[in-house]
């Protein structure tokens, strides 16, 4: 399709949404590889489309909760790269620093130290580029520890 008038509303209220959530920038790469017709096209459309147009836009949960909810999946899953763009939408989405701090510490006893130590280093790095904590927070990695 050609235009994002062409597209469903889902896919509409994703493309919104992510702007919203993630930034310009974000949704300018997720649209450039939706109408790619290359191999991530249609991950990128489902994503717009199903994760976020469909579920991320649900009553029942806002969207600070959501992110919550996000966040600990990811985690759990050992994925610091995507979490980290899910830490940079629950800080848009008004999740506070403490609030992040205290998912990764009840992440411990479900997770385990290792995966935690990870989404821990993933979490700081995105808090230093938006200027919420300084280097003077110290992550095992920054410690010499991993």
């Amino acid at each position: 399709m050609s235009s994002e008038d062409d597209q469903s509303p889902n896919y509409r209220r994703g493309v919104n949404l992510v702007r919203e959530m993630l930034g310009e920038a974000f949704l300018d790469g997720m649209l450039s590889a939706a109408h790619s017709g290359g191999f991530a096209a249609s991950a990128a459309t489902i994503a717009l489309e199903s994760a976020f147009g469909a579920v991320w836009s649900r009553p029942g949960l806002e969207r600070k909760e959501r992110s919550l909810v996000t966040i600990g999946i990811l985690v759990g899953m050992g994925k610091p790269n995507e979490l980290k763009n899910h830490v940079r939408a629950a800080l848009n989405n008004g999740l506070t620093v403490t609030e992040l701090q205290e998912a990764l510490i009840q992440a411990i006893p479900y997770c385990g130290f290792p995966c935690v130590a990870e989404a821990l280093e993933a979490t700081v790095a995105v808090l230093r580029e938006r200027g919420l904590v300084g280097d003077d927070v110290k992550t095992a990695k920054d410690r010499g520890m991993l």
